[in-house]
């Protein structure tokens, strides 16, 4: 989708500046919010087999520890929620949703959202099957490539055979509408796509719009500019996976690639204040520095006007 016909998509959307939480008073009670439940790449903090000194901390501390990248919408008014993701911390963050917004029953999800058909982002599926949950039909959103991939591979199929999940088709032309005051769109960017299209998703609702783009190739690669996309929105939780070239000795990073923490605050370093605030860097390889908010990277983050996502961080909507 090209940049003029993204920005059309989103018109009608109140900018009031980076979002913040709403306060607990009773008129909030019932309005709908985007909560982060994780913020780590794929494979998570620590990372499998690392015994480097960017994991010996996390291995050493629990709190340490971050969940892979995903966050949820809830409706408390209808008791509704939705989920952007399956990771392999499912689990987890199943539970901790659970905790932030009780449901009624199990699995108690409205919708499940697929970004892209990398291990991070729909492995958590299998704890829906007949070996853990057994779920009924769990609504799983796809694009037509990811949606495929889920059909004609297995174990995948069998959660579709057995009845576990159903699929809903995605379509980067137009919103998914949940109710009355929430919707998510797709949003095509470019990126790695060896089985699967990859999609980042605008979640909209009454009075706030929060832009989720965990996983993207370099930004001058998107045809929307990311600027413009963060004027249409009041959050961006933006892909944050590598701080810097040369943060994964020995591999040629040009075959991951991501845009660079760096590159990405340059690219805004012109914006004003409130633009820069809106932005939540997630989805960070256990390598980058600023999963430590002591380290030097997340210090210049600060000074520059950015931050990264914090676990359990609330958005109203």
């Amino acid at each position: 989708m090209r940049g003029d016909a993204w920005l059309t998509l989103l018109l009608g959307i109140g900018l009031a500046g980076a979002a913040q939480t709403r306060p607990a008073t009773a008129a909030s009670e019932n309005f709908p919010f985007a909560v982060v439940l994780g913020i780590a790449q794929d494979g998570g903090y620590p990372q499998a087999g690392c015994t480097k000194e960017c994991c010996k901390k996390a291995w050493a501390s629990p709190p340490r520890r971050r969940s892979v990248a995903s966050l949820a919408i809830v409706d408390p008014g209808t008791r509704r929620r939705w989920l952007i993701d399956a990771t392999p911390d499912f689990r987890e963050q199943l539970r901790v949703l659970d905790e932030i917004a009780p449901a009624a029953s199990s699995p108690g999800l409205d919708g499940i959202f697929l970004t892209h058909g990398h291990i991070g982002h729909y492995t958590g599926l299998m704890q829906l099957g007949r070996e853990v949950m057994g779920a009924k039909g769990v609504p799983v959103y796809a694009m037509p490539r990811m949606r495929k991939f889920l059909e004609t591979s297995g174990p995948w199929d069998q959660l579709l055979k057995l009845g576990n999940i159903t699929l809903r088709s995605l379509d980067a032309a137009g919103p998914v509408i949940l109710n009355s005051r929430l919707s998510v769109t797709p949003l095509l960017v470019p990126h790695r796509d060896e089985y699967t299209e990859t999609v980042g998703f605008v979640i909209r609702g009454p009075s706030r719009a929060v832009l989720y783009l965990p996983d993207i190739d370099k930004w001058a690669k998107w045809s929307t500019p990311l600027a413009e996309a963060l004027s249409s929105v009041d959050v961006a939780y933006l892909d944050g996976t590598f701080y810097g070239e040369g943060e994964i000795p020995g591999r040629n990073m040009a075959e991951i690639p991501h845009p660079f923490m760096v590159e990405t605050l340059a690219l805004l370093a012109p914006l004003p204040p409130e633009q820069r605030a809106k932005v939540r860097f997630i989805h960070l390889n256990h390598t980058n520095p600023a999963l430590d908010s002591a380290s030097g990277a997340s210090r210049d983050l600060t000074k520059a006007g950015f931050q990264v996502a914090g676990d359990r961080e609330r958005v109203g909507l």
